[in-house]
């Protein structure tokens, strides 16, 4: 019963959350957007304030490496990310563990390429770490929606 009525909140969350993109992207200027490019664009900008919250706890209050600050708060907000894309944008009732085989090939070559990378890159140049991470996601973003809705989370 407990069970019926989690899956019954989901889908609720879901078609609500659905029937606000498709609402939204409905209006000028907005209706060249697509209704999950919103969602993403939603659910990843709450990710990555996640992302950087504890970038900041990690990093500037505990101290650690920026390195292990910047991979431990990564994969904190891209596990979140997936299920939160999965569950409330794609709505994708594909078997999860292709999935996620495919996510976690495409956030290992997003990690190295614009976090490490870019980020990473960007603060040893001296930028500020919070500013690195800040230009390191816009090309993240780009990167992941276009994985997420044509590779990890595609319909048949």
């Amino acid at each position: 019963m407990a069970e019926q009525h989690t899956q019954t909140s989901r889908r609720g969350a879901a078609d609500t959350f659905e029937r606000f993109c498709r609402t939204f992207v409905t209006h000028r200027p907005f209706r060249f957007i697509a209704p999950n490019f919103l969602g993403f664009v939603l659910i990843n900008g709450f990710t990555f304030a996640v992302d950087l919250v504890l970038l900041t706890i990690l990093h500037g209050w505990w101290e650690l490496p920026v390195w292990a600050a910047i991979t431990l708060s990564y994969l904190s907000a891209f596990g979140l990310s997936f299920a939160l894309n999965r569950t409330l944008n794609f709505r994708s009732h594909s078997p999860a563990g292709r999935q996620l085989a495919w996510y976690l090939g495409a956030i290992t070559v997003n990690y190295f390429v614009f976090l490490l990378g870019v980020g990473g890159g960007l603060a040893a140049f001296g930028l500020e770490y919070h500013l690195s991470r800040i230009i390191a996601g816009a090309g993240e973003g780009v990167f992941m929606y276009s994985a997420m809705r044509w590779v990890v989370f595609r319909r048949p």
